[in-house]
């Protein structure tokens, strides 16, 4: 008689024990069945994916420096420079993703002891902050492009300018998208800092 593999459910009582229920191959063949599970990439913005992009171009690059140096024996000097300057995309770019869904770090603590009024004018003062912050810092990164303006990476023949262009790209998009949440904080009333909870249920 042939020998039918042990399979089962593994479920947990009660009182902590784990309780087995026999599954049989029919059973598990029909899970392969089931529809496949919808995927919404309605959420994710062209910043998003222009921060996938450069993360896997980093990959590959730190990929490549490993596998030269350590198994040919010979790095490619260019591997790390390039990584590094897709490192200073991801960061500024994925800093965009953050603004657009107030997912920076932000100290709340105060705003679960006051009056809903005085959270409400504390949160619009933290959206006008943000905003003229990252404005100064476009304007900042601008002025820094015609100081650098001219120079070379040093391993590879490209402008730096491509590095310093990103960085002023994020910023400009970091403004905007701080715009736009200080506009949806106003409609909506409250913000990420006077109820969490509510951001947090959005997302599940």
């Amino acid at each position: 008689m042939p020998h039918t593999p042990d399979m089962s459910r593994t479920a947990e009582s009660p009182r902590g024990q784990e309780i087995h229920t026999p599954v049989t191959p029919e059973e598990l063949a029909h899970t392969f069945e089931d529809a496949p599970i919808n995927v919404d990439l309605s959420s994710y913005a062209f910043e998003d994916w222009i921060t996938l992009a450069l993360f896997w171009l980093m990959t590959g690059c730190v990929f490549l420096q490993f596998f030269t140096r350590y198994v040919l024996n010979d790095s490619y000097a260019w591997t790390e420079e390039i990584a590094v300057n897709c490192l200073i995309g991801v960061v500024f770019l994925g800093a965009v993703m953050c603004v657009r869904t107030s997912r920076h770090i932000q100290v709340d603590v105060l705003y679960h002891y006051l009056p809903a009024r005085a959270t409400r004018v504390m949160a619009t003062i933290v959206d006008v902050v943000r905003i003229g912050f990252f404005a100064y810092g476009s304007w900042l990164m601008w002025r820094y492009m015609e100081i650098v303006e001219g120079e070379e990476m040093v391993t590879v023949a490209l402008p730096r300018n491509i590095v310093f262009y990103s960085v002023l790209l994020a910023f400009v998009l970091m403004f905007l998208r701080s715009i736009q949440v200080f506009v949806a904080n106003m409609r909506r009333g409250y913000s990420v800092l006077e109820r969490p909870e509510e951001f947090q249920t959005a997302e599940d």
